[in-house]
């Protein structure tokens, strides 16, 4: 008889309402924050009763957190910081007129993006609050932020249902893509996510679409590439890559917490022998310890799960990979090209050994007649009088020689480093007709040589 795993149970961490949470980047402590006037701190691998972090701001609406410092937003529009060190807050970064939405921490733990119900995204220095960007592009406000793991670009998820994506490596921050038609149009309030999370390789994001798919988009075309389709009936409210790449984990509002492997986009948690193993209704958050087979998700009745050997034994070996790629319809790391010139082999083999004379059959005329009627060193009878090499000796391999040909493609050695190095200009469509640069693909194609 099949064994039926015990149903998780949720941690009452605060008040029905939306409940938000975080793992610090080393997995030591995971935060929660709700619409109580208390946070939670949690140590990884305890079972014992978490810190809890009282007198503040009530209705929080967002968590971020570094190995030393966590950030907290409300519906009041303050964003507080507080020390994980002494568990106390530290001080104030930054205020709005309007409720935070979603705040997100920059991989070196420097910014803090903060997303309100006003038009400008801010971008504020942790060590410096008075230093801030403004990220102005979007005509209404924004939903949820993401930072790329280099930290040089921002993903802004805005309520008109366009992806915006910043570039903050430059002085002033610099929007370098819309991305149309990916995300519904959501209240800021809205339980539906439209959040966009970068995978980690950094070539890609993913993000939910109206149709209840979640779709791969490429970061340097914006093109559409693989998709994660068929999961799930209800609006998704939540997902997450894992920390390596090589697994996706949604929930919706059909219940369900699906898991997903990247490779092949299908759902590989699906149909288990464990009676609703991953049924779980009104999960708004998850996320993945950073380093373990672990997972926490809250719901909207501000309950926190907190779930061990998250992936099945039969898939765990998946976690365990080296970071994986972003699926990709075409990935330019996976292609390669007839294109490519070969090198030449010169009679040597790729391990450097020098390939021997090929020796002769039987019959063959050079063991008849013997190799001094065959062109030996003293067949000198030949002139050659128009220097087409036919009077030259036979090299090592009883073969003529190259030395009287051109270079290859009329290229000299000294030039031809110059042309190995070219790569196509890519310039925008100037006629009806013509192809633009998508999908790692071009039609229209022009080789110069400087």
């Amino acid at each position: 008889m099949a064994t039926v795993t015990q149903r998780l149970r949720g941690r009452p961490a605060h008040p029905p309402g939306p409940t938000s949470l975080t793992y610090t980047p080393n997995g030591r402590k995971l935060i929660t924050a709700g619409s109580n006037n208390a946070i939670r701190v949690y140590t990884t691998g305890s079972d014992g009763e978490p810190t809890n972090i009282d007198g503040c701001q009530e209705n929080n609406t967002a968590v971020a957190a570094s190995n030393d410092i966590f950030v907290t937003g409300s519906e009041d529009g303050t964003v507080w910081m507080y020390s994980l060190e002494t568990n106390s807050m530290d001080k104030m970064l930054t205020r709005s007129t309007l409720p935070i939405r979603d705040i997100a921490l920059s991989p070196d733990g420097n910014w803090a993006a903060v997303a309100s119900d006003e038009l400008t995204v801010k971008v504020v220095n942790i060590r410096n609050p008075e230093k801030v960007l403004h990220l102005r592009e979007q005509p209404k406000p924004v939903k949820h932020l993401s930072f790329h793991h280099s930290g040089s670009y921002l993903a802004v998820s805005c309520t008109d249902g366009i992806v915006y994506i910043y570039n903050l490596s430059t002085e002033q921050p610099e929007l370098i893509r819309k991305v149309d038609g990916l995300i519904r149009t959501l209240e800021t309030d809205a339980e539906a996510s439209s959040k966009a999370i970068w995978h980690p390789d950094g070539r890609a994001f993913a993000a939910p679409t109206p149709t209840k798919e979640i779709q791969v988009v490429s970061r340097s075309d914006g093109e559409r590439q693989r998709a994660f389709a068929g999961g799930h009936m209800g609006d998704i409210t939540a997902l997450a890559w894992s920390p390596n790449g090589a697994l996706l984990v949604s929930a919706a509002t059909d219940r369900k917490i699906l898991l997903w492997e990247t490779k092949t986009q299908k759902v590989i948690a699906r149909n288990r022998i464990e009676v609703d193993r991953y049924d779980y209704p009104n999960v708004i958050n998850i996320t993945w310890h950073p380093t373990e087979n672990m997972a926490s998700f809250t719901t909207s009745d501000g309950e926190l799960y907190i779930y061990t050997d998250f992936v099945p034994t039969e898939f765990a070996s998946l976690l365990e990979k080296s970071l994986q790629a972003a699926p990709f319809i075409h990935d330019p790391l996976a292609e390669t090209t007839g294109n490519a010139r070969k090198p030449l082999d010169n009679g040597h083999k790729f391990n450097g050994e020098s390939r021997g004379r090929r020796r002769g059959t039987p019959d063959s005329l050079d063991e008849i007649l013997g190799s001094d009627e065959m062109g030996g060193e003293d067949d000198d009878f030949v002139s050659d009088d128009d220097g087409a090499g036919y009077a030259n000796g036979l090299n090592g391999f009883g073969k003529r020689g190259s030395g009287h040909l051109d270079e290859i493609d009329g290229i000299g050695v000294k030039r031809r480093a110059a042309y190995d190095d070219w790569e196509p200009q890519i310039h925008h469509s100037f006629q009806p007709g013509s192809t633009s640069w998508r999908g790692n693909r071009k039609y229209l194609c022009e080789k110069v040589y400087s």
